[in-house]
């Protein structure tokens, strides 16, 4: 388990044991992995951020080492939410940048929306929106038979269908090793937690698109970050940062969903910029008709060219 980092205790989340561990110190920074990989999907961040943050991560419930319930109901996106906060009340973190993949990623935006003032700053990359009303017989079903097959076909079948996915297949056209390992991972996770979270957290989590008063509300610095290859997550991610007050969107080109693996140094330099602008206090808020006037750019262009001597005399 010692991977170069420190191996801290195990937190308590209402009962159910989640696995943390954290480097470095400074600001701390709360990596959520996202539902095809563990905590280990964070170690290109961490090397990077440890130099100047304190670094944590965990992994969910239903990812061993962290408990795998057997209870149903012990799973679910409002359990995401409140493992961050176990995470944090573990650790004595009152406030912290969060930084989450997909599945994290829409926790660590719940979160925000549920503890505003404890989120100095939220990189959400490739957020999902959960189903949406007029897709929800079809995802009800793709996910259902998803969930189904990790325990009826096997992890490794399933796990290998989920790393030849047509938004996962571009990390291994990139980086051969990288994708070995994430698909080595994901075929050595627990089927009856993956399956159970599939049920009960991906299926039946409401969509972000539903919370978008309340989004439209949340006065935190938000970077989206998305693959343009990420066909499922492009349209929340231009829902979100239309919604978000704050938020800034980076699309990285040719890239699909696991984007943090995918192009690691492009993700830490845009992620790395961020958060550099919000710990100095100048991350700026995106173009307000409500606060600023509109350009007149008719105006602006009438009349011939002014010449360098011209606008000397004046």
């Amino acid at each position: 388990m010692q991977r170069g980092t420190i191996a801290m205790p195990y937190v308590d989340a209402g009962g159910v044991k989640l696995y943390v561990e954290e480097t470095g110190q400074g600001r701390p920074i709360i990596f959520a992995h996202e539902f095809g990989s563990d905590l280990r999907s964070w170690d290109g961040q961490v090397r990077h951020f440890a130099k100047s943050h304190r670094c944590i991560v965990y992994n969910a419930r239903g990812y061993p080492p962290s408990d795998v319930p057997e209870d149903a109901a012990l799973y679910g996106w409002e359990h995401a939410v409140g493992d961050i906060d176990a995470v944090m009340r573990g650790l004595g973190i009152d406030r912290a940048h969060l930084v989450g993949a997909s599945m994290g990623a829409y926790a660590a935006l719940q979160f925000g929306l549920r503890y505003p003032g404890r989120v100095s700053a939220i990189v959400a990359a490739a957020a999902g929106s959960g189903c949406s009303p007029s897709q929800r017989e079809q995802w009800l079903k793709q996910t259902s038979t998803l969930a189904r097959s990790f325990i009826d076909r096997g992890l490794d079948v399933t796990a290998n269908r989920i790393a030849h996915s047509p938004t996962r297949i571009q990390l291994k056209h990139k980086n051969p090793r990288a994708w070995r390992e994430f698909a080595d991972r994901l075929g050595r996770l627990s089927a009856r937690g993956l399956s159970t979270t599939m049920v009960r957290y991906q299926m039946l989590r409401p969509s972000l698109h539903d919370f978008r008063a309340s989004l439209a509300a949340l006065a935190i610095p938000v970077l989206l970050a998305v693959g343009d290859e990420d066909t499922r997550c492009l349209d929340t991610n231009l829902m979100l940062k239309a919604c978000l007050p704050d938020a800034g969107l980076w699309i990285c080109p040719n890239t699909g969903h696991t984007i943090n693996l995918e192009e690691p140094a492009a993700f830490n330099a845009q992620v790395e910029g961020f958060f550099d602008a919000v710990e100095r206090g100048c991350w700026r808020r995106g173009y307000s008709t409500s606060k600023q006037r509109p350009r007149n750019l008719d105006a602006e262009q009438a009349g011939p060219p002014i010449s360098l001597a011209q606008r000397r005399m004046r």
